[in-house]
């Protein structure tokens, strides 16, 4: 057995909602400069035809944004927005993964044999409202990862200055801008992410491939990562093209789909696709080990705790 020994009695709803929120914040840290470089590419044609700036870098693949950002504005834009990041995952990832396995005991009603039916609603359920209650830390994240430090032409200053900028500029619907895609995007990667992950460990488990411990983690949590991506990249990128957007610049999540298509042809809605499974890959494996680590860490420690001298 690698790393903590599975506990006897199950991980409780509040275990899985702290833990999950807490694995989140330790993923995020390690995986933050992918994420940036993901934006970066994904609004990267938005600013065709104005004066190449800074802001508007004419990046190329992975290696070659993170490299032109450190040398044209320094590494500390790597982990630009991540404040915001870590409010958000603090908030979003404690609901959309910490109470997934509550919300498909609900649907499955308590039945130990859920159908992929049970977890795909399970996943959108969590998914969507996750959004509704994290949608303006996902706003702030993205609009920082998005702006260039070089130039002065940065749009907000601190964490505290964007929220307070958007809402009094966009009034409080700015701060939900994009809910839509995020919903539909959160929807569709809550079930490809954790519905994947909770698939490929119960095969291996039942085949006998693997044991419940770190190996069967990491393999699960790496397929996770790679269909998400595959499935989720185009309304990822109309997702961050719209937050990260000025005011009137598109009227509606779909008019920004259609003028992409448009402008930059179907392949724009896989910009920044290497970035994207490098993140999500990276993320789903640090993620997911941790979390079943915490679990059983925190539930040693409850037990611990409970029993009698």
């Amino acid at each position: 057995m690698v790393g903590f020994k599975a506990t006897d009695v199950p991980p409780t709803a509040t275990v899985k909602f702290l833990g999950a929120g807490t694995a989140a914040c330790i993923a995020d840290l390690i995986t933050f400069p992918l994420d940036t470089a993901k934006v970066r590419l994904q609004i990267q044609g938005e600013c065709q035809g104005l004066a190449r700036t800074a802001a508007n870098a004419q990046y190329r693949g992975v290696l070659g944004t993170i490299l032109t950002m450190v040398r044209t504005e320094g590494p500390r834009s790597l982990y630009n927005g991540l404040v915001a990041g870590l409010q958000r995952q603090m908030s979003f990832a404690s609901v959309r993964i910490g109470l997934y396995d509550s919300v498909k005991q609900f649907y499955t009603k308590g039945s130990e044999h859920a159908g992929i039916g049970s977890r795909l609603l399970a996943g959108s359920t969590t998914g969507a409202l996750a959004v509704a209650v994290a949608q303006p830390t996902d706003v702030v994240k993205v609009r920082f990862q998005a702006q260039a430090r070089a130039g002065g032409g940065r749009r907000y200053q601190s964490t505290v200055e964007a929220y307070k900028t958007i809402a009094r500029e966009e009034g409080i619907r700015g701060l939900w801008k994009g809910t839509s895609p995020n919903v539909a995007r959160n929807a569709i990667v809550n079930c490809a992410e954790l519905v994947t992950y909770d698939l490929i460990k119960d095969t291996l488990l039942k085949a006998n491939l693997m044991t419940d411990d770190l190996p069967c983690h990491f393999t699960s949590a790496f397929g996770a990562g790679f269909c998400t991506t595959i499935i989720a990249s185009p309304v990822d990128v109309v997702k961050t093209r719209y937050m990260n957007s000025a005011l009137g610049q598109y009227h509606s999540a779909g008019h920004c789909a259609l003028a992409m298509l448009r402008k930059e042809g179907p392949q724009a809605f896989y910009k920044g696709f290497m970035p994207s499974f490098l993140r999500l890959g990276s993320w789903n494996v640090v993620m997911f080990v941790t979390y079943e680590q915490l679990k059983r860490a925190l539930m040693a420690a409850y037990e611990s705790r409970e029993a009698p001298f």
